[in-house]
């Protein structure tokens, strides 16, 4: 494929920027589209992205329709079959302003002003539109083969709630309609296995305006889930020797302060409320009570390493364009524990957290993910508690253990947390891009904030350090992982309904209760079906709607023999003694089998 440069040449695209060229070149014939349909468009920014592209753009009062994105399309589509040549050029500061200014191209002036020692400046033009842009771009518009507009959000200037909000026009591009249609076949997939629509259909959660947005309510077989999955990782937790505790969702601004998440994290809080001359928040983190726990009494090395776990409801404000049901609320609940240790026991306390993930993603037969050593940038002096020797002790020790366990990671800089580097196991979901799970993270600086202490075996008083570590994440992100991987059909042992029972008649309805008694009192999370529906109906509904992993259909036949004909998710498995299906699914339940 051919690309043009902002200095006019022309050469051949090396295969692996293709996409990136297309998709950005791709956004220049969107804003060309966009301004033949609304003259007063005002353009902001236009990147390619890792998915696609966008443009920002000010529509003035215009608020844009399904219809209005499918003319941009269409007028994309024009604009490829029309071959304009993309052509290059480069103005001086004040030619690039008049021309900006005579466009009446108002954001594009903004930010010549904000690149103030560039003394020159490339434009890209296409037919009758011009952008600012450093390239490159393809030759022609109609090596624009495959693309579509996607969906339209709100996105502030600059990133700035205090400046404009401007509409976001989004959309993909690929080289050519087999990869688009590729797309499109994942993108169905990724509807199917939402789940939000999942969690809809079968009951699980819901959210309510009034309530709030970003703040899901688990309804019955949702917090039976939920609950499965504390009952599990709290069982593996106690094993390991992890104490439980319990700490309030609020704190004072003053132990935000103390720890240093007022100043690095107050942006992603709640807004405080003020109490009786006091100022609390709703705690985004459990680290600060944490802290305060272990410096509640004094502590010998003889104790350490203390491991405190929680499960524990956190806040956090997240922009609303960012929620997505219980993957990403403002309300979560944590799988959190801070373990204090000595130096000396950061590889065994590490690699033991490590064994821990790796464990229940066997459990739970996670496979897809990568390890991911998070490291500070130190150039970003706003982010980072600034420490030069506790950050390099910091991440020296956790790379070094981590290459010790023989554990393959790569390394990103700016992604640890602001006091210390952290170990992020990503997974990859059934679609979609990769997220964090589980982490691991070293931390020398809140217990010296906390000035938390004990006696070491000379005597001397010495500073813990502390490990934060969350194995599912939090169980509301972890739920909402499994959903989309299983498209809602949990293993029996973490399904919220295990067995239906589906009597044929009302006829068979007393022996149906009578199974149904007999599968709760062994333990068996058992439903009756007593409507009046006929039995395939019924039969749909278990396994569309409540995924359920075993129905049992109950006929006159069934009655008079005293068995169960069985249904699985697979199909029919015949006829059974209930005893024995009971053993078996009893069986299921304790083994957690898959």
């Amino acid at each position: 494929m051919k690309i043009i440069y902002k200095d006019g040449t022309v050469g051949e695209c090396p295969q692996e920027e293709e996409i990136h060229v297309l998709r950005h070149s791709a956004a220049h014939i969107m804003a060309q589209a966009i301004k033949r349909l609304y003259p007063q468009a005002d353009f902001a920014y236009g990147p390619a992205t890792q998915n696609g592209f966008y443009y920002d753009v000010d529509l003035g009062d215009v608020k844009l329709t399904g219809e209005d994105l499918e003319a941009i399309e269409k007028e994309m589509h024009k604009i490829c079959k029309e071959n304009l040549p993309f052509k290059a050029f480069v103005l001086g500061r004040e030619d690039a302003k008049k021309l900006m200014a005579e466009r009446s191209e108002n954001y594009k002036l903004e930010h010549i002003d904000d690149l103030a020692d560039e003394t020159e400046f490339s434009f890209f033009q296409q037919g009758e539109y011009i952008d600012m842009c450093l390239g490159p771009h393809i030759c022609y518009t109609k090596a624009l083969k495959a693309f579509k507009i996607t969906q339209q959000s709100g996105a502030y200037w600059k990133n700035d709630s205090e400046r404009k909000m401007l509409t976001r026009i989004n959309g993909v591009a690929f080289r050519n309609a087999d990869e688009l249609a590729a797309w499109e076949k994942e993108q169905a997939e990724a509807r199917e296995r939402d789940h939000r629509k999942i969690g809809k259909e079968m009951r699980l959660f819901m959210t309510d305006d009034l309530v709030g947005r970003g703040l899901p309510m688990f309804l019955p077989n949702g917090y039976t889930v939920w609950l499965e999955l504390e009952r599990y990782i709290k069982a593996k937790e106690r094993a390991l020797g992890y104490l439980h505790v319990m700490t309030p969702c609020v704190g004072t601004v003053d132990l935000y302060k103390t720890s240093g998440h007022w100043d690095h994290y107050k942006d992603n809080m709640f807004p405080p409320m003020e109490m009786e001359g006091e100022s609390y928040v709703l705690r985004p983190m459990n680290c600060p009570h944490h802290m305060r726990i272990y410096a509640s009494r004094p502590h010998s090395y003889k104790e350490l390493p203390l491991r405190i776990g929680e499960i524990a409801h956190d806040f956090r404000y997240e922009a609303s364009g960012t929620l997505k049901g219980i993957e990403r609320g403002r309300h979560f609940c944590q799988n959190d524990a801070h373990l204090f240790l000595t130096p000396e026991q950061i590889k065994d306390e590490v690699s033991a957290v490590c064994d821990l993930i790796f464990d229940v993603y066997k459990d739970f037969g996670i496979t897809d993910y990568r390890c991911v050593l998070s490291l500070r940038d130190p150039a970003d002096t706003k982010k980072y508690h600034q420490d030069d020797e506790m950050w390099n002790k910091a991440e020296s020790a956790l790379r070094e253990v981590l290459t010790e366990l023989g554990i393959d990671f790569t390394e990103e800089i700016g992604e640890a947390a602001f006091y210390g580097p952290k170990l992020d196991v990503n997974v990859k979901p059934a679609v979609g891009a990769e997220y964090t799970l589980s982490t691991c993270q070293l931390d020398f600086c809140l217990p010296a904030r906390f000035n938390l202490t004990y006696i070491d075996s000379d005597g001397s008083e010495k500073c813990p350090v502390v490990i934060h570590r969350a194995i599912l994440g939090s169980l509301d992100r972890f739920m909402a992982y499994l959903i989309e991987e299983t498209k809602g059909k949990f293993p029996v042992w973490l399904a919220p309904m295990q067995v239906k029972v589906l009597p044929v008649s009302e006829k068979t309805m007393e022996y149906a209760k009578s199974v149904h008694e007999q599968l709760l009192a062994a333990g068996i999370r058992s439903v009756l079906d007593t409507s009046n529906e006929k039995i395939g109906y019924k039969i749909r509904a278990a396994q569309q709607e409540d995924r359920v992993p075993y129905m049992l259909v109950l006929g006159p036949r069934e009655a008079e023999s005293g068995s169960v004909a069985v249904r699985s998710r697979t199909g029919d498995e015949g006829a059974m003694e209930l005893q024995a299906f009971i053993e078996k699914v009893c069986g299921e339940i304790r083994e957690k089998t898959l």
